[in-house]
């Protein structure tokens, strides 16, 4: 089962929402070559001529400057970045790529003086998580950015059964392994500067959690580490910065995972430093997700009444939450609002646009106005199994696992009401590539060797 990826076809992640970058099966795609030098009449011709280079005037920024045709450089075509937080594109396709746009020749960008693609440090995340494994590779760019060069995405439902049995069990560790010997593969085949490879809830909670992880060492050659719930919240923050604008004073940022659902609450109304993870003043980590509460509640047969009990054992548990309130003074404010990153909002998002199929260019950095939220939980309760199937932003994948989420939803708004939603197609691997380069010091200085 393949699982739409997030960030996979979108090449630029960070400060900015970024143009998307060719996707392989689509006519945008083709392999470049470098630009050949050409004579005067047009004919490929040799770079040399008596012995010496041939000069070529190019006219850069309004000055003049020369540049031998041995160099052979090529530039970047890509359009320019779209405006802070706003959606970017991306065209629903599988999420294992075909071809790689690292895989073309090395291009430069016209006077940003960076070096090739193929010489950018690379780094890599991957996110072992209750329902899906992800994977992305990807390379620094401008000042808090990235360009994705590699992903793959799969739901995997390792937490399947977890709920009864508190144990992994075969077929889903089975299913867990065979989609980590392919993100193997994919790291051992690149130069890999850093990378962070980690396991959530249910490795977190299941008995057997370690020794599956023993396996994964022993059949596909990686080494994942357990993270803790604090750390979880943490990154999904830190994944999403570039979604919160400069002026907004406070965010619930909310992740509805398989197993766990993370929730902080962010306070931007005094001084706001780089990292938007350093605002957090207070958060949980529920333990329960779509597929936990799918399992005790039912997914592929949910009456309103089972509906509603799911949401009254999500708001008993928010309940017992002693950091709730660290943004009341916040929320009357027109700067305070929601943001959402997980499957159950994207699946939102995309009923609500009634997408033909899922378009993360229509998704990611959506705003949906309370009413708009409503309508679309109305709308999907009211809906049976088979309904839901049919919907192509929903499918068979999800169909029993998505009442689960606006359950969670629901009872995260009823404690947090905002007139706004922000819906967020990226997470816990955006977040750890943003801190992995940060860390490394990539963004330190500009094109011109500048803090």
């Amino acid at each position: 089962m393949e699982d739409r990826d997030t960030g996979a076809s979108a090449p630029e992640v960070g400060a900015s929402s970024a143009s998307p970058g060719p996707i392989p099966g689509t006519a945008s795609w083709q392999q470049r070559r470098p630009t050949e030098s050409r004579s005067a009449d047009g004919q490929a011709g040799d770079a040399t001529q008596k012995g010496k280079p041939k000069k070529r005037r190019k006219r850069r920024r309004g000055r003049k400057v020369f540049a031998r045709d041995d160099a052979r450089l090529t530039q970047n075509r890509s359009p320019a970045p779209g405006k802070t937080g706003a959606p970017v594109a991306e065209a629903h396709r599988p999420a294992e790529l075909a071809a790689s746009p690292a895989a073309a020749p090395a291009r430069l960008e016209q006077g940003a003086g960076r070096p090739p693609v193929h010489e950018l440090p690379v780094f890599a995340a991957l996110d072992l998580g209750t329902n899906n494994c992800r994977l992305l590779v990807a390379v620094p760019t401008r000042h808090g950015q990235f360009r994705v060069i590699d992903a793959f995405s799969r739901i995997v439902r390792l937490g399947e059964g977890l709920t009864a049995n508190g144990r992994l069990g075969q077929p889903a560790m089975d299913r867990a392994v065979e989609a980590l010997k392919i993100c193997g593969d994919k790291l051992r085949n690149r130069k890999i500067r850093k990378a962070r490879l980690i396991a959530t809830e249910a490795c977190r909670t299941a008995d057997n959690g370690l020794e599956f992880l023993d396996r994964v060492e022993r059949e596909a050659g990686l080494k994942l580490e357990i993270i803790d719930r604090q750390t979880e919240a943490r990154l999904a923050v830190s994944g999403c910065g570039s979604l919160v604008e400069r002026d907004t004073q406070g965010v619930v940022l909310f992740d509805i995972g398989g197993g766990s659902s993370e929730i902080a609450l962010i306070d931007l109304a005094g001084r706001r430093s780089p990292r938007l993870a350093n605002h957090i003043v207070s958060w949980t980590s529920l333990p329960v997700g779509v597929v936990s509460l799918a399992e005790r509640f039912g997914g592929r047969t949910v009456t309103r009444e089972v509906f509603a009990a799911m949401v009254d054992d999500v708001a008993g548990r928010l309940a017992s939450f002693d950091g709730r309130d660290r943004l009341s003074h916040l929320k009357a404010s027109p700067n305070f609002h929601l943001l959402g990153t997980s499957g159950t909002v994207t699946t939102l998002a995309g009923v609500h646009l009634d997408l033909e199929r899922y378009d993360r260019r229509r998704v990611d950095g959506l705003w949906m106005d309370r009413d708009s939220v409503d309508r679309m939980v109305e709308r999907l309760v009211g809906w049976d199994f088979q309904q839901r199937c049919a919907n192509p932003c929903i499918g068979a994948d999800r169909a029993d696992l998505v009442l689960a989420g606006c359950a969670i939803l629901e009872a995260i708004r009823a404690v947090w009401p905002s007139e706004r939603l922000r819906v967020a197609d990226r997470g816990l691997r955006e977040g750890i590539l943003s801190e992995l380069m940060a860390d490394d010091g990539v963004w330190r200085y500009d094109g011109r060797g500048r803090a």
